[in-house]
């Protein structure tokens, strides 16, 4: 099952969860690459424990060959050429692939992005769907040397039940659904039954890498822009405020909110060095 559409060979790059949901859906439907790039292990934690990625444990998992390059290079390159790939598939790999890799493939490199481009090209979609849009979906396209700007494959819009969703909630429901439409798109892709259509650049929205102090807010600003925070943000930076205790200040993180009527309304938190707790219970305290 490491080759599709008769002897086609895939090489998949790739890091996180979310790269791994795609390749479940590949799995599923007969489609596994016979190599797979991605990061190296890291430290993580508070003990700073060296992990593998997500893809790295769900390649060893899944009997496929992989690699963890620091970098690029032409070694790698060297490496990789001889091989001759039909196509490249790149998910969340985290790092910019040279155009020298991405032109190899005799199908080249389509990529996945989980945004309807040219809507939010850029590092954060899909935090910045939740933040901005009333909307998502999901794009396979025909990757170029530019951010995001290659011409559209494949394009599926993607009915989300509560809008706006947590961040976690829309990452698992946008990589299901890339992982399945990028597996009915490869086979038809490769054999030249899809004629991919430019985007429409001037239309182009960006989207920044989301950074730890964005997670500030003021909970006396506008209630559907924080309750926007609060959902984009549930796994990282964490929406929080900053509050006076015994005369000292502390973090407090939101982890529950709700929008009634206009207006913000939380109910759970996480205070510096404390438990999570019920907002009324906070306020409580921070009165005595």
């Amino acid at each position: 099952m490491n080759q599709t559409n008769g002897n086609s060979t895939i090489a998949f790059f790739g890091t996180p969860q979310f790269a791994t949901v795609v390749l479940d859906e590949l799995k599923a439907a007969g489609i596994l690459p016979s190599l797979i790039i991605t990061r190296p292990d890291r430290p993580k934690g508070r003990n700073l424990v060296m992990t593998s990625p997500e893809v790295a444990v769900w390649a060893w998992e899944n009997g496929i060959e992989y690699v963890q390059p620091e970098k690029l290079d032409r070694n790698f390159i060297a490496g990789l050429r001889p091989r001759n790939f039909d196509l490249f598939l790149i998910v969340a790999y985290g790092k910019i692939v040279p155009k020298e890799i991405i032109d190899m493939p005799a199908h080249g490199t389509l990529n996945v992005h989980p945004s309807l481009l040219p809507r939010l090209r850029g590092a954060s979609p899909i935090e910045s769907a939740i933040l901005l849009e009333n909307k998502t979906g999901t794009t396979i396209m025909h990757i170029d040397e530019e951010m995001d700007h290659g011409p559209i494959v494949a394009q599926k819009k993607v009915v989300v039940p509560e809008w706006p969703p947590r961040a976690s909630e829309l990452e698992a429901i946008l990589a299901d659904e890339s992982g399945k439409l990028l597996a009915k798109t490869i086979p038809a892709w490769i054999a030249g039954k899809i004629t991919p259509r430019a985007q429409e650049h001037a239309k182009a929205t960006y989207c920044k890498k989301i950074v730890k102090e964005d997670g500030l807010i003021d909970l006396s600003d506008d209630p559907e822009k924080n309750y926007r925070k609060i959902r984009a943000f549930d796994k990282w930076p964490r929406a929080h405020f900053f509050t006076e205790r015994h005369g000292k200040k502390i973090r407090v993180t939101i982890t529950d909110a709700i929008l009634a009527d206009g207006t913000l309304v939380v109910k759970r938190v996480i205070p510096e060095g404390k438990r999570e707790m019920s907002y009324d219970d906070f306020l409580i305290g921070t009165s005595a």
